[in-house]
Formats: structure tokens, C-alpha cells, sequence
């Protein structure tokens, strides 16, 4: 597969290491390494797929030309609009051309996530009572500094986006409607701390931040068996996985533990997981049109509370 890359920022450079000798040109208005400065610029006979690596406000506007240009589309997450109108318009168009539109979100591909949906699906823990996860680092400062990033919804969007995605890939669709439990902007324009969840079945509290003294992540999944937890992410290794099965009326429970200590697998497995769709044309904006609602609906609440 021939492949692009636009947008040479962070995720542009670890997506263009990871696609090789398949990328044939990059794209990047700014960047003096990138070959073009407009995606327009580029021979649409040259090129079957690109890798979209661009500040959110621009993203419609390219995957609405390529997709009409019949190219399969990786597309850095989230993938936000005002409403869900735009990102219906580019589902049609994918299905119209025979093409996918996927948007990333690599954390599907950390082992021990996989892991807890396996462990979930196979009913060994029963009922799943509360779903709690974190998700922080500590670039408050380099969003604040960046020229395009401390604005609208801030880490919300950032890292928040990856928690729904996650509810998805382990539970599926959460029927609840979500609560802020707390919005701040400690030291950004924009959120830097955002605490959120939904009184369903099960029950999710979910908290993101910039403001992490040490970038960590962590899940807990308390249930009628037993529970699950992750620590950690391969990227910040070791990565804990703990399984455990709960001991009536009450003791110390039976414990396995799996403690992995590896380079970051996700980007190489997702990037295959994308070149395995374009053979069957599988997007996933019906997703990002979940995420986005809930995300719009958190963040005009918050905003409109701080205003």
C-alpha cells in the first residue's frame, strides 16, 4: 500500500517511522522536511491511503477531499465536529466509495487491554458492578506553550476521547448519560483537569488530567466475582495486569498477576489493523459519533458552568 502522511508533528513522525517504505510522500504546511505543503499538491495517482496527523479543526475538511478521492484514511483520534452531521456526511462517503475512514486509538492494541476484554466477555467476573480509570500526564505546560493546542475542551478531548473509546472496545455503547463531577483549568486556557462518569450499569468514574506529576494510567473493575486491574501503559512500562477472584464471605482473594516490561506494540498493530480493513472497507465513524456527542455535551456544560 502506498501511503501519505499529513501532519509531521509528534504522532506524524511515529506514524511515518512506523509505515517505512510505504510512504511515498508527506505533508505538512509548516515542517521544511515535509515534500508538500498542501494536500492538494499531491498526485492523487501516486498514493492509495493516507495517515492523518493534523490539529483537530482541520481534519473534516482534508478527509471530505480524500475520501471524495477514493483514499483510505488513518486518522490521528479524535475525530470531532460541531455536530454529528459533518461526521454522517463522511460515513456516506466512505460507504459511496468503497473506502475506510478509521479513526486511532491505539491504546485497543495495549495487551493487557485486550486482555481485560477477554476477561470481561468470558463472564468470570460476573457482574461488573464500577468501572473506575485515570488517565494523566504532565504536558499542562507544553499545551499551554503550543501554538494550536490550549483551546476548547483542553485534555477532555485529549485524553478523555481515550476513555470512551475504551468503554467501547471492553463494554460496547453505555446507555447512561454522563456527569461532570469537575471541570478545572488549574493553569491552561483550556481544561487541564476533568472528572466525569455515568450512574449506569456499571457504574464509570472516569478522570483525566495534564497536571500528572508522572504520566500513569490505571483501571479497576469491580465486579460480582472478582475483579481487574491495569497499571500503566506498555509506553511507560512495566504494565501491570491483576485478576482477581474473590473469596465468601470475605478473605484475602485468590491473585495472578502478569507484569509486562516491552517497547510500545500499539502503533506496528494498528497500522496493520488498518491495512487489514481496506480489504473490507470497515470504518468506524458510527464510534466517533458516540464519542462526540458525549464529548460535546461535557464540554458546553462545563464551559457554560465556568464562564
Amino acid at each position: 500500500m502506498r501511503v501519505i502522511v499529513v501532519g509531521l508533528g509528534v504522532q506524524g513522525n511515529k506514524r511515518l517511522a512506523i509505515a517505512g517504505k510505504e510512504v511515498v510522500a508527506t505533508v505538512d504546511p509548516i515542517s521544511d522536511k515535509a515534500d508538500y505543503k498542501s494536500i492538494s499538491d499531491v498526485p492523487l495517482g501516486e498514493y492509495d491511503a493516507a495517515l492523518i496527523c493534523t490539529p483537530d479543526d482541520a481534519k473534516i475538511e482534508l478527509l471530505t477531499y480524500l475520501l471524495n478521492n477514493g483514499k483510505h484514511l488513518l486518522v490521528e483520534k479524535p475525530l470531532l465536529a460541531p455536530d454529528n452531521s459533518a461526521l454522517e456526511v463522511l460515513a456516506k462517503t466512505a460507504r459511496l466509495n468503497g473506502v475506510v475512514c478509521y479513526t486511532a486509538y491505539n491504546h485497543r492494541f495495549e495487551p493487557h487491554f485486550v486482555r481485560m476484554k477477554q476477561t470481561i466477555e468470558s463472564g468470570q467476573l460476573g457482574k461488573i458492578y464500577c468501572v473506575r480509570m485515570f488517565y494523566g500526564n504532565g504536558t499542562a505546560r507544553l499545551v499551554r506553550n503550543s501554538p494550536w493546542r490550549d483551546q476548547g475542551d483542553g485534555v477532555l478531548t485529549d485524553l478523555g476521547s481515550h476513555l470512551l473509546d475504551t468503554l467501547l472496545f471492553w463494554f460496547g455503547k453505555p446507555e447512561a448519560p454522563f456527569d461532570i463531577y469537575s471541570s478545572n483549568r488549574f493553569e491552561n486556557q483550556s481544561f487541564d483537569h476533568f472528572s466525569f462518569g455515568a450512574n449506569g450499569s456499571p457504574v464509570l468514574q472516569l478522570e483525566v488530567t495534564l497536571l500528572n506529576w508522572r504520566n500513569h494510567f490505571y483501571a479497576d473493575v469491580l465486579a460480582e466475582k472478582g475483579s481487574a486491574h491495569i497499571q500503566s501503559l506498555c509506553k511507560w512500562g512495566p504494565t501491570t495486569f491483576t485478576l482477581r477472584n474473590r473469596v465468601l464471605p470475605s478473605g484475602k482473594p485468590d491473585e495472578e498477576e502478569v507484569t509486562l516490561a516491552q517497547s510500545d506494540p500499539t502503533w506496528e498493530l494498528e497500522y496493520q489493523h488498518f491495512k487489514g480493513l481496506t480489504a473490507t472497507g470497515e470504518s468506524n465513524i458510527e464510534n466517533d459519533m458516540w464519542i462526540n456527542s458525549v464529548l460535546n455535551g461535557l464540554g458546553q456544560r462545563a464551559l457554560g458552568a465556568t464562564q
